[in-house]
């Protein structure tokens, strides 16, 4: 074959893979357009829902200080509901596109991987709504105090509080994806369990590095979030091991079965 041959023919599979990924990047986008129009409309109780933890605390207003600023919260709500809903799609768009180049046992070893990661991050949101933003709430509106004669009062701004939901939702959510992250790395090789083991010490000053990154910058906040961190850590290596085991008998009773 000459060297226009296999040109040619490296060519051809190529531009199927850009076709291939053109139509799995324009359903992601449609989806992704379709949902922020419906969470649009849907904005209000969206935005509802979010701001429930603060009328629980106690505060009944928020305020915006600029004209457009309640319109702009409004599209950003909407934004972020519609690409927390569209991920599963764009994660089985992302699938397809990549199932065809893997092995039948490559297919197997990432599948459960692809299914945990909605349902890792969707428990990180909850515990980030349920439980860490209502105590960073009370803790904050805690300063409403009186220092000397002069009352110190919060005036919650619409969009600030926005911004503070969504970075302990996000930050939450994404942390939450740690025990994927690891069990990818050991399965590929990279990592061994002996080595995540030994570095547990460095692995509890990551998490808190990654809170302090990914929290609201109060120390209640960045401890809510590396604690669970911290105990994700450790039950991944459990989860390892006990895979390890699993392998260990499957090899084990084969070879007595031969």
């Amino acid at each position: 074959m000459s060297d226009d041959d296999e040109i040619d023919a490296s060519r051809a599979p190529l531009l199927e893979h850009l076709i291939e990924l053109r139509k799995r990047l324009l359903i992601s986008f449609a989806t992704l357009a379709v949902l922020f129009g419906i969470c649009l409309y849907f904005a209000e109780p969206i935005f509802g829902f979010l701001i429930e933890p603060l009328a629980k605390a106690g505060e009944k207003k928020v305020y915006y200080t600029e004209l457009f600023e309640a319109f702009f919260v409004q599209l950003k709500v909407a934004f972020f509901a519609a690409t927390v809903l569209s991920f599963p799609v764009v994660a089985n768009q992302l699938w397809q596109f990549v199932a065809p180049g893997l092995y039948r046992k490559e297919k197997r070893a990432l599948l459960p991987f692809l299914l945990a990661t909605p349902i890792l991050f969707t428990a990180g949101c909850a515990m980030a709504y349920y439980v860490a933003i209502p105590a960073a709430v009370h803790f904050l509106l805690g300063y409403q105090t009186k220092v000397g004669d002069v009352q110190q009062e919060a005036l919650p701004r619409v969009g600030n509080y926005l911004t503070f939901v969504m970075q302990f939702l996000f930050g939450f959510g994404v942390s939450f994806l740690l025990p994927i992250l690891m069990m990818l790395l050991e399965r590929a090789g990279i990592v061994t369990l002996g080595q995540l083991a030994r570095a547990w010490r460095y692995a509890i000053l990551g998490c808190f590095a990654i809170a302090l990154v990914l929290a609201p910058p109060d120390a209640g906040s960045m401890v809510m979030l590396a604690a669970p961190l911290v105990g994700l850590y450790f039950l991944t290596l459990g989860v390892i091991w006990l895979t390890h085991r699993r392998r260990a008998k499957a090899v084990e009773a084969e070879e007595t079965a031969a």
